[in-house]
């Protein structure tokens, strides 16, 4: 950062509770020219180290770089949590869930070629009535990324974030079905599959096809339970969150009812799919309310920092 903002960065760094090492390299960095600060803090403080920072306006003339720390073997550091308020397991680092999700929300090719291959499992799963490539097309399917990055971006009013998660849904999706589709139809070709598949009993995967009030709770459930893992950086969960909706096995109904013309598997895939979709946004964009209010009612330990208003010499 630049040497006239040293002093008030470290007078900032310094006044935190909860901050336990903190060292400067003065013109330790090149590009930008200027001091460079290294830091540890409990992530209970990070949320509004972050805020200061971005007050003095360091983001804009310098850097910020936030990187977890899995151990610190240091009594400084047990002091720091100690101090800080809150608790580390209820903190959220919003930036860093921001930035996160953002790049979740990317449509990229690998999340294209990930949404796709799970609808293709998915479909193979309801032609076999196979339960584990059920869940194996759930856990593999990347959908929850968008969504997620959606509630974040309307939270937080990050308008470009929140566009680029709705292409990536509708995109991702309509890909991902059309080539299942074309896929299927090869397969009807072939002779492996044909219209008394629809039809025919799936005790296993019977579901996919079966939307009412249960799929809307576990939507919502999941959703809840996939913020919570987010911002409380617990990705572990994740898994019984991909696992709990029905997203990608009704992409994967809908697939194989347009190869073989079933219209109302077709729309009861739909349904599902958008029930799913909807309960997991809503649950999503309340627990971020929740969370960002009850957070900002927990008593910040950071002194109160002079406002830079001058451009970077």
């Amino acid at each position: 950062m630049p040497p006239d903002r040293t002093r008030a960065v470290r007078d900032l760094l310094d006044g935190d509770a909860g901050v336990a090492h903190l060292a400067v390299v003065p013109g330790g960095s090149i590009r930008p020219a200027g001091d460079l600060f290294l830091v540890d803090v409990a992530r209970e403080s990070a949320d509004q180290l972050i805020d200061g920072l971005r007050e003095l306006h360091v983001d804009r003339d310098g850097g910020i770089a936030m990187e977890a720390v899995d151990a610190a073997v240091s009594r400084p550091a047990e002091e720091a949590e100690r101090r800080a308020p809150g608790d580390g397991s209820d903190a959220v680092v919003w930036e860093q869930v921001v930035r996160t999700t953002a790049a979740d929300a990317a449509l990229s090719v690998s999340y294209l070629a990930f949404l796709t291959i799970a609808t293709l499992l998915a479909a193979v799963a309801i032609v076999n009535d196979s339960a584990p490539l059920v869940i194996g097309a759930m856990v593999l399917g990347p959908e929850f990324g968008p969504l997620a990055a959606l509630a974040v971006a309307v939270v937080h009013r990050r308008g470009r974030v929140g566009r680029q998660a709705v292409v990536s849904l509708l995109v991702g999706f309509a890909v991902a079905i059309a080539l299942a589709t074309l896929v299927a139809l090869l397969g009807r070709g072939l002779g492996w599959i044909g219209p008394e598949l629809l039809g025919k009993d799936r005790p296993a995967t019977a579901f996919i096809t079966q939307p009412d009030r249960w799929s809307l709770l576990v939507a919502v459930l999941a959703g809840i339970a996939g913020v919570l893992s987010l911002t409380s950086a617990r990705s572990g969960a994740l898994v019984g969150v991909f696992i709990s909706v029905t997203t990608v096995p009704a992409a994967g109904e809908m697939a194989l009812s347009l190869a073989l013309g079933g219209g109302t598997d077709f729309r009861e895939a739909t349904t599902q799919l958008g029930i799913n979709l909807a309960g997991i946004l809503v649950a999503a964009l309340a627990t971020l309310a929740l969370q960002r209010a009850v957070w900002r009612r927990v008593p910040r330990a950071t002194p109160r920092v002079q406002r830079v208003g001058h451009a970077r010499s």
